[in-house]
């Protein structure tokens, strides 16, 4: 796998971002995820965007984390916000989750945040094992999901 740092609006980050939300209505109902983002929100040193390719150049993974700080969301200093973990269907089960989440944690930890935050739903149980199983506890709600019943908000010491 050959993870590269891309824009957020680079070709690849949308097709899996469109295909990711895809997703989430399955899963949901709605129209995917409404959280706000910004292109700019991802860009160094305030977060990262990353894609992981195959041996054939395919994009397979993604994820990206954004800087948070305290704010009317429930953000602490130092957040880091992680946003868009995706593997595509057909290569899922091969441990890339998990290799691009510590890509991730390594970034935001060399960009100098302290904490990873995330936010995920109760009708994403292999997420919710992935991040548990990576050290990440239940925390605070926070973000534009906190009042929602099926929102689940996990952190990480960095």
């Amino acid at each position: 796998m050959n993870i590269r740092r891309v824009r957020f609006d680079h070709l690849d980050a949308v097709t899996l971002n469109d295909e990711v939300q895809a997703e989430y209505q399955l899963r949901y109902g709605g129209d995917g995820d409404a959280t706000a983002l910004d292109t700019t929100d991802f860009d160094p040193p305030r977060g990262a965007y990353l894609i992981a390719y195959d041996e054939l150049d395919r994009p397979v993974a993604t994820g990206g984390w954004r800087s948070q700080d305290l704010n009317d969301e429930g953000n602490e200093n130092g957040d880091a916000e992680l946003k868009r973990m995706y593997v595509v269907a057909q290569m899922r089960g091969r441990g890339l989750a998990r290799r691009m989440l510590a890509a991730l944690e390594e970034d935001a930890r060399t960009a100098g945040r302290i904490r990873m935050v995330l936010e995920t739903g109760s009708k994403q149980p292999e997420a919710v094992a992935l991040y548990t199983s990576s050290g990440y506890e239940p925390c605070a709600k926070f973000g534009y999901y906190r009042f929602h019943e099926e929102s689940l908000c996990f952190a990480k010491k960095l």
